[in-house]
């Protein structure tokens, strides 16, 4: 069951009038509540794009319906013109971005999440790229230098983010829904999040820019455009999610697609694939200190330690200036155990995929498949009549 409301506060006045159109639909897909949904929302009701232009859309997943202070519901209808709620258990952010999208009625949509706190001109920049490049179907920012969360590792995390994005500004292979923009029409064309395959926070975004570039739409990455994330890491969250949730997930998704698929994506240059094989080399030639009982193999792993440290060095001195030397010093083993977990992700996601296959969707999207239904939910969908964009196609 879907149920939807316009939030608490369109009657003060600031809100998008019922009568008007904006321009922008900003989606929130939300979880759970507390102090980082309502920074989120707040951030967003700061921006500087004049409100009569977009509209505010929240999705709750997992709605629990029991109201409380802390509910993301109850939170997001003192901010939101529409409040969806979808209770039941949690069916992932493609799904319920999926959901926002129907009853969204900007001609661009811009993921926020739940986690993300915009700065004031990120949703006018947005705009403003999209009215100066009518060719364009996507856009997605960065988030910035200054991460509030604490811990070297959320410092690390957030900062490496910054600084590939910042990097990497211009054409793009993929999409980033942290804090990004799709044309409703190139969303709607290409089929929208893959909501079957991707029923829990992974790679639906890249898969979805993926889908856009088979597609002939062009993808842009605007490090200009900016948000601060609000997460706390540890070293086992970042882990993980290197591993179960990107790595290998994008391995088997890069092996499905092709070999044209590898092009120039985000995380596998070519200096991140030799620091890859540095690491390897690393972890490969220490057991020799055992078997040989000598030590020149510590001298070939420092070796190349500086040298993955001096491929990296124009991240190790933002880390420097935004979070200190001890920072700084930290991320170099924080660096190691990424490509690490690269090159461990690109093992498993190879064996995954040579054993088993493309990913499959879960066993109840299967069941719907055997009877015939091939989009979720099982009706059809009817497109709106803003074509005024054409990618030139």
């Amino acid at each position: 069951m879907t149920t939807a409301s316009t939030g608490g506060s369109r009657a003060d006045g600031d809100r998008t009038g019922a009568s008007q159109h904006p321009r922008i639909s900003v989606i929130v897909p939300a979880h759970r509540g507390g102090p980082d949904l309502r920074a989120s929302l707040t951030a967003l009701l700061a921006s500087d794009l004049d409100r009569s232009l977009w509209e505010l859309v929240v999705a709750v997943d997992g709605d629990t319906m029991d109201m409380g202070a802390d509910d993301a519901a109850v939170i997001a209808m003192e901010y939101a013109d529409v409040v969806i709620r979808l209770p039941g258990k949690p069916r992932g952010p493609s799904y319920v971005r999926n959901r926002a999208s129907e009853v969204a009625r900007g001609d661009i949509l811009v993921f926020v999440d739940s986690d993300v706190c915009v700065h004031e001109d990120t949703l006018r920049r947005f705009l403003e790229r999209f009215d100066a490049e009518h060719d364009v179907a996507a856009i997605f920012g960065a988030y910035d230098d200054a991460p509030r969360a604490d811990g070297i590792v959320s410092k690390y995390r957030n900062l490496l983010h910054h600084y590939v994005h910042v990097s990497n500004s211009g054409p793009a292979e993929t999409f980033w829904a942290g804090c990004g923009a799709i044309r409703y029409e190139a969303f709607y064309r290409v089929g929208g999040y893959d909501e079957w395959h991707f029923s829990s926070p992974q790679i639906e975004d890249i898969e979805l820019g993926r889908r856009l570039r088979r597609n002939g739409y062009r993808i842009e990455l605007d490090g200009s455009i900016q948000a601060c994330h609000l997460k706390h890491w540890t070293f086992g969250s970042a882990l993980m999610t290197d591993l179960k949730s990107r790595g290998v997930p994008w391995m088997r998704l890069l092996l499905h697609e092709g070999p044209s698929a590898a092009g120039s994506t985000l995380n596998i240059s070519g200096r991140n694939r030799l620091c890859v094989a540095l690491t390897a080399v690393m972890f490969g030639i220490l057991p020799a200190i055992a078997v040989f009982r000598t030590l020149w193999p510590l001298a070939i792993a420092g070796l190349c330690l500086l040298v993955i440290a001096l491929l990296n060095v124009g991240f190790l001195r933002l880390v420097y200036r935004s979070a200190g030397p001890m920072a700084a010093w930290m991320s170099v083993p924080l660096l190691v155990m990424l490509y690490l977990a690269s090159g461990l992700s690109a093992i498993s996601g190879w064996l995954a995929y040579s054993m088993v296959g493309a990913p499959l969707p879960p066993a109840d999207v299967l069941a719907f498949r055997e009877i015939g239904i091939e989009t979720w939910p099982p009706v059809p969908r009817k497109p709106r009549e803003s074509v005024w964009y054409d990618h030139g196609l």
